[in-house]
């Protein structure tokens, strides 16, 4: 119980504090509806990944371990770094405060099944 709450704990900061104010749909919000310039958006998403990024990295340091976030096995955790740590670098965010994510989130990426899940590799992916 213990392991599966460190889980969910780091896979809902995610998933709830630094996905949903940096999702695409937000980001247009900004600019169509708000009329924020390109550097107002990217100053908007850069704060918030920083201050996300910044909790995750330290629930890793406290908690995490192991090639993935938590131990030797993939777990929800590591399937929403992914996603969010892809953005970041989207986006094009320094990551260097960040070695243990990356870390992790590398790893992922080497993996055959991460490969599969990739959104290129979706049959409905659109370039």
């Amino acid at each position: 119980p213990r392991e599966r709450a460190r889980v969910l704990e780091l896979s809902n900061a995610i998933a709830c504090d630094i996905h949903p104010v940096n999702n695409m749909r937000i980001l247009r919000y900004l600019q169509e509806e708000l009329g924020a310039t390109d550097a107002q958006k990217n100053a908007w998403y850069h704060h918030w990944i920083r201050e996300g990024l910044t909790a995750v990295e330290a629930l890793l340091a406290r908690h995490g371990g192991g090639a993935y976030c938590f131990g030797d096995a993939p777990t929800l955790a590591d399937c929403c770094v992914v996603p969010q740590v892809a953005n970041a670098q989207r986006m094009g965010c320094d990551l260097s405060a960040y070695p243990r994510l990356v870390g992790v989130y590398e790893h992922c990426l080497a993996q055959p099944a991460f490969q599969q899940a990739a959104p290129a590799n979706q049959p409905d992916y659109i370039k």
